[in-house]
C-alpha cells in the first residue's frame, strides 16, 4: 500500500551486488509511476527514467528543455512505486560541475538507484539524431569526478553516457569509455553503436557494467537479449518502449471513437478495471480503512 517497502539504500546496494555478479539486467522505460508498478509486477530487474519520455510527456522536444525540478520530481515519483531500482537520465547535469553535483544529490533524495550523466554540449539533443556535438575529455570528465564526489551513498550508481560513436567514430568511443572510468565511473552507456560487434569492443575496452540502449526507430539495431548478453552487456533498457505502445493505442482509441461515436469495439483492448485496481492495491487501501475506521458514531 501506499509506495514500495524497500528503501532507496537497499535497491542501491541490491543493483550493485546482481552487476557484480555478472547478470544482464532488464530496465523498461517507465513513463509514470503506474507503469513502474506494472514493470515490477512483470518480473524486470528495474526501472528506466528516460528523459526522452519525459520531455514527450510534456510536450516538449528531447533537446535540453526540461529542468532538474522536473526530473528529480518525476523520477522520486517513480522510484517510491517500486521495489526495483530506478536509473535516470540527467541529461548532461543541467549546467557546470557544480550543477552536475547539486543534480546528484536532488536525484539521491528522491530515491533513485542509479542516474547517467552525458559529454554532449549544452543544450543537448536525442542521442539517435545526427548533427550531436560532444565535449572534449576534460569537460566530460570533469563531469563524472563532480558527480561522483557529490554522491553521499557509496552505492549510488553513477554511469556515464558518451555520444562521441556517431561524432568521431568508435575508436574514440574506447577511448572515452576508459578515460570516464578512470575518472570514477561505475558503469559506461555507449549511445548510438552500430552492431554487436561494437557493443563486444566497448566491453572489451572497460572492466565495468555496459549498457545498451535499444530504443525503438533510433540508430542501433534491436538486439535480443541473448545477443548483447553475449556480447558483453550488462544492462538493457527500452527507454521510449512502454510510451510508444501506449500512445499507438490511445491513438487507435481516438480514431475508433471519432469514426463509431463510441469505444465498444476498443473495450477488449483495454486494461480491465480489476487489474487497474489490483495494480493499485484497493484491497490494501479497504483493509487499511477497515483497521482504522473501527468504531461507530453515536446518534443519541
Amino acid at each position: 500500500m501506499l509506495y514500495a517497502a524497500t528503501t532507496p539504500a537497499d535497491k542501491r546496494a541490491r543493483l550493485r551486488q546482481r552487476l557484480a555478479a555478472g547478470e544482464t539486467l532488464l530496465f523498461p522505460g517507465a513513463f509514470n509511476p503506474l507503469s513502474a508498478r506494472l514493470i515490477q509486477d512483470k518480473g524486470f530487474d528495474g526501472v528506466y527514467v528516460s528523459g526522452a519520455v519525459l520531455s514527450a510527456d510534456l510536450g516538449l522536444p528531447d533537446i535540453g528543455l526540461t529542468t532538474l525540478t522536473e526530473v528529480a520530481g518525476r523520477s522520486q515519483q517513480i522510484a517510491r512505486m517500486t521495489d526495483l531500482p530506478a536509473l535516470v537520465d540527467v541529461d548532461t547535469g543541467f549546467g557546470e560541475p557544480m550543477n552536475v553535483a547539486r543534480t546528484v544529490q536532488a536525484l539521491e533524495d528522491a530515491g533513485v538507484a542509479g542516474l547517467h550523466i552525458e559529454d554532449q554540449v549544452n543544450p543537448k539533443r536525442c542521442g539517435h539524431l545526427d548533427g550531436k556535438q560532444v565535449v572534449d575529455d576534460a569537460t566530460a570528465t570533469r563531469r563524472v569526478r563532480a558527480a561522483v564526489d557529490a554522491r553521499r551513498d557509496p552505492n549510488l550508481l553513477i554511469m556515464a553516457r558518451t555520444d562521441i560513436r556517431a561524432v568521431a567514430g568508435l575508436d574514440a568511443a574506447t577511448d572515452r569509455a576508459r578515460a570516464l572510468v578512470d575518472a570514477g565511473a561505475d558503469a559506461i552507456f555507449p549511445e548510438a553503436l552500430q552492431d554487436l560487434a561494437e557493443f563486444a569492443a566497448v566491453a572489451a575496452a572497460v572492466d565495468v557494467p555496459v549498457l545498451a540502449n535499444m530504443t525503438e526507430f533510433g540508430k542501433s539495431e534491436l538486439f535480443t537479449v541473448e545477443e548483447l548478453r553475449d556480447a558483453g552487456v550488462a544492462l538493457v533498457i527500452f527507454p521510449v518502449s512502454l510510451l510508444r505502445l501506449a500512445m499507438g493505442a490511445a491513438e487507435r482509441g481516438l480514431d475508433t471513437l471519432r469514426r463509431d461515436g463510441t469505444l465498444r469495439a476498443e473495450v477488449g483492448s483495454m486494461q480491465h478495471r480489476a487489474r487497474l485496481y489490483e495494480l493499485v492495491d484497493y484491497a490494501g487501501y479497504n483493509r487499511f480503512d477497515t483497521d482504522i475506521f473501527n468504531f461507530t458514531v453515536r446518534t443519541d
